[in-house]
């Protein structure tokens, strides 16, 4: 009898290397744009070298209901620390699969805006990646990804995430 494959993938271990891919994309965005690793940003328009992570997406890449809104933020520099911020932490807490819950909620909001800046999208008359991932981070939180292939059970027990469940 030939074994069903369930038998070799194990559901957590599924769901954590979602968590530890979806991280990975996060965080690879993050150092894209502050080096200009010459992906999605050129060096010369790297943050460390005083290039807006947010001017050319939000400036030349926003379309749609929101258009007005999103190219209006182009540049601002609160707009750019905040957008970093979330990739590099969000980015961090999912490969190494703690502080999930806030992880997963700011993940998704940031997942969201991003979505909105191209509303409808352009392939699709409402879905785009951005709504998939957000999918995908209500999943690993509702599923306690980081559990697995992660730092998530010793960050569960320590005293502060005890007594701040949502840092869990």
């Amino acid at each position: 009898m030939t074994p069903k494959l369930s038998e070799y993938v194990r559901t957590e271990y599924v769901w954590a290397s979602a968590r530890i891919g979806l991280g990975f994309i996060i965080l690879w965005a993050f150092l894209d744009k502050t080096f200009g690793l010459g992906f999605a940003t050129k060096a010369s328009n790297s943050w460390i070298n005083g290039g807006s992570p947010t001017t050319g997406f939000l400036k030349f890449a926003t379309s749609g209901i929101f258009e007005g809104l999103f190219s209006g933020l182009a540049g601002n520099a609160v707009v750019d620390v905040l957008f970093m911020l979330a990739l590099l932490l969000v980015g961090i807490a999912l490969i190494l699969g703690v502080g999930m819950k806030i992880a997963t909620i700011s993940g998704g909001l940031l997942m969201l805006l991003l979505w909105m800046t191209n509303v409808p999208p352009a392939n699709n008359p409402i879905l785009d990646e951005h709504i998939i991932y957000l999918i995908l981070l209500i999943g690993l939180m509702k599923v306690r990804a980081g559990q697995t292939l992660g730092l998530g059970k010793w960050w569960s027990n320590m005293s502060l995430v005890k007594r701040f469940p949502i840092l869990e």
